[in-house]
């Protein structure tokens, strides 16, 4: 017989059909290992044995005792039941029945001992239990009943029940499994061994058992996210070169605080000194900046491109849309425009040359921009995903700054940091908790934006039944004619017309529906189909006032800036997570008049949910980000829904303990090995 191992075809080990080996590979389930390592995802304690007489009614119990009187009966409606008589341990009696299980009489037979578990109900003076789980109760260890059982996540033909029996035939080799901790961690951190903590979760004894095996689980994925974060920073710091190194010049930060009008608020300051004392050493920065939405991070970017065309290198700037791409090349072009006459008194004599590179800008005029970066003439390239292109070259890279980062693949935001290996500064209006933060970006070093700058009102934000959305309207007319306009936002395109998605509003019929609601306003649209020109028309005209009501998908989430738009209406908002109706909030809120954010929902029931309410109650992006997370899991976050990591040690991921933990761990463990 072939010796088994951990990397055994499943088909070799298990006694059952293709069909099941068929559906366990659709789960990425083949080898002996990947079986061991498909985790329970919660347990239930069944632990406790009662007896019939003392059992509590209606209550999902587990009872020991004696088959009797096994017959199968069938109804005149041609069902089948499985009746038998059970005799508990006390003597009492309870009447059994199955429906439409056959395969029972070739499974039990009279006078076998079992553990029955479900509930019991009384009639008369008679117990009875309806199509009770059942478990021969012999010489071995009891499985289904009896103990701290698990639940595993099911699917197609592999249920939770067939698992626990599987599981039973691999106990043995769980042992073959390496450890994957080094002896060190494990030490200091008081852990148990990998092979303990697997044939823990598998086969628990006490509730405090499994508590450890996750505590060691959940330890593990966080020090290996840590320790790869750590090493992908290392590697960054590795590419040292006096090149880029920049001095901080104090004085031209102070005159372009100078050119401003308004005062930076402290963490612009802070985060403007983090990242410019990055960038006077010599070996590459990695800094994520954080910040809430309207916190001011483009003045934060903006300062520090300043100190860098100050001494002559040249900056990138890449963000997710065209229409953010020419926002920021008009923003940052005035702001650098102001900045010109200290410029001008340096010997760096003439402006900063400022080129827009998207997807639509001219062959020519992208050419020209090229050949421009190449040769050092062209100081600040602003532009999209056109910006990492290999016919991109430049002559002195030394800052590349990316907006809303998560928008890009790792690959795209590589390709880019790699024109020279520059210093890198990652920018995000999502925000998450700080040690949330160094497990998903946790190769770079923080600076976080806590303040918003100058004196802005608070954004009123109400969520609104369909039964109320009438007085609302009311209340929009009212604003758009004091001058006001108006964002609504739809979670689609069109109208769809599969199941559940009947009531989902669409940007076309919402078009149609306001123009008949609103008869003297003017109404535009604007969704992610249309060419990127097209879009840019329809922000100008409203940004100039052309249309009172702006109808939009998700693609105004980030970035447009819009200071007379002081409504936002967002439909459907229980199918939007926190963080991204907080992003659609941001959106108004950047003027000196009140602004309002409407949450419509599409049941009266969905107005009173408590997430929806948070929304009304805080305008914390940070403490609703942690509301979402808390909800919907960090599972999402990070990417390891499908990691086979168990949901109840998932949780234990938002644990700021661990991730601290694990962190300094790696950073231990990475210095001793060098």
């Amino acid at each position: 017989m072939p010796v088994l191992t951990l990397s055994t075809p499943l088909a070799e080990v298990l006694r059952t059909t293709r069909d099941h080996l068929d559906a366990l590979r659709e789960m990425n389930i083949t080898t002996v290992e990947e079986m061991i390592l498909y985790l329970p995802r919660s347990y239930e304690d069944l632990s406790q044995t009662q007896t019939l007489t003392s059992a509590p009614l209606d209550t999902k119990v587990t009872v020991r005792g004696t088959i009797n009187t096994l017959k199968l009966v069938r109804t005149r409606h041609c069902k089948i039941l499985i009746n038998a008589l059970f005799i508990g341990h006390d003597g009492a009696i309870a009447h059994i029945v199955w429906f439409n299980q056959p395969h029972i009489m070739r499974m039990l037979k009279e006078g076998d001992e079992v553990a029955l578990t479900g509930k019991i109900t009384e009639s008369g003076y008679k117990l009875t239990m309806s199509s009770p789980q059942f478990e021969l109760a012999g010489a071995r260890p009891l499985l289904h009943s009896g103990r701290l059982v698990p639940i595993y996540p099911q699917h197609a033909l592999i249920s939770t029940k067939w698992l626990r029996e599987k599981m039973a035939l691999l106990r043995e080799m769980m042992a073959l499994l390496p450890e994957t901790l080094p002896e060190e961690v494990l030490e200091e951190e008081k852990l148990l061994g990998r092979v303990e903590a697997v044939t823990t979760l598998h086969f628990p004894d006490r509730a405090e058992d499994v508590q450890r095996a996750l505590d060691r689980i959940a330890f593990e994925e966080m020090f290996d996210l840590q320790r790869e974060a750590l090493e992908r920073k290392r590697e960054i710091k590795r590419h040292t070169s006096d090149r880029i190194k920049i001095p901080m010049d104090v004085e031209t930060i102070r005159k372009f605080f100078q050119s401003l009008k308004f005062t930076p608020t402290g963490s612009q300051k802070i985060a403007i000194y983090e990242i410019l004392k990055d960038m006077e050493l010599h070996e590459p920065m990695s800094r994520l900046l954080e910040g809430d939405v309207g916190s001011g991070k483009t003045l934060v970017a903006t300062a520090v491109m300043a100190n860098v065309l100050r001494h002559g290198g040249q900056c990138a700037l890449m963000v997710p849309t065209e229409v953010l791409a020419k926002q920021h090349s008009e923003s940052i072009g005035k702001s650098l425009i102001h900045f010109h006459a200290f410029l001008q008194a340096t010997k760096k004599t003439r402006l900063p040359s400022i080129s827009l590179l998207t997807g639509s800008t001219p062959a020519a005029d992208a050419q020209s921009i090229r050949m421009g970066l190449a040769a050092g003439t062209v100081d600040l390239v602003i532009g999209t995903h056109a910006l990492i292109e290999d016919t991109v070259q430049f002559k002195d890279l030394k800052l590349v700054i990316v907006d809303e980062q998560h928008r890009f693949g790792v690959a795209q935001r590589q390709r880019l940091a790699e024109k020279g290996s520059p210093h890198f500064l990652a920018m995000t209006a999502t925000p998450i908790p700080r040690t949330l933060a160094l497990t998903a970006y946790g190769h770079h070093d923080l600076s976080v934006l806590l303040e918003k700058p100058g004196n802005r009102k608070i954004i009123q934000t109400k969520v609104v039944s369909p039964r109320d959305r009438i007085t609302v309207e009311r209340f929009i007319d009212h604003q758009i004619a004091e001058g006001r306009q108006v964002f609504v936002i739809c979670p689609l395109i069109i109208a769809s017309t599969a199941e559940g998605m009947e009531e989902v509003r669409s940007v076309e019929r919402e078009k149609e529906r306001l123009s008949q609601t609103f008869l003297r306003r003017r109404i535009g649209m604007l969704h992610g189909k249309l060419v990127p020109a097209e879009k840019e028309k329809i922000m100008r005209a409203f940004k100039d006032r052309h249309y009172d009501i702006l109808v939009s998908t998700s693609v105004i989430e980030v970035g447009i800036d819009i200071p007379n738009a002081t409504i936002i209406c967002i439909e459907g908002s229980e199918r939007f997570g926190l963080s991204q109706l907080h992003q659609f909030r941001g959106r108004v809120g950047r003027s000196d008049h009140q602004s309002h954010c409407f949450l419509f929902t599409s049941t009266p029931e969905q107005a009173s949910s408590a997430r929806l309410k948070a929304m009304e109650k805080h305008d914390s992006g940070f403490l609703l980000a942690e509301i979402d997370l808390k909800l919907r899991g960090p599972g999402e976050l990070f990417g390891l829904r499908q990691s086979g990591i168990p949901e109840s040690a998932m949780a234990m991921l938002l644990n700021p303990e661990i991730v601290v933990r694990a962190r300094r761990a790696a950073e231990k463990f990475l210095a001793k090995i060098g």
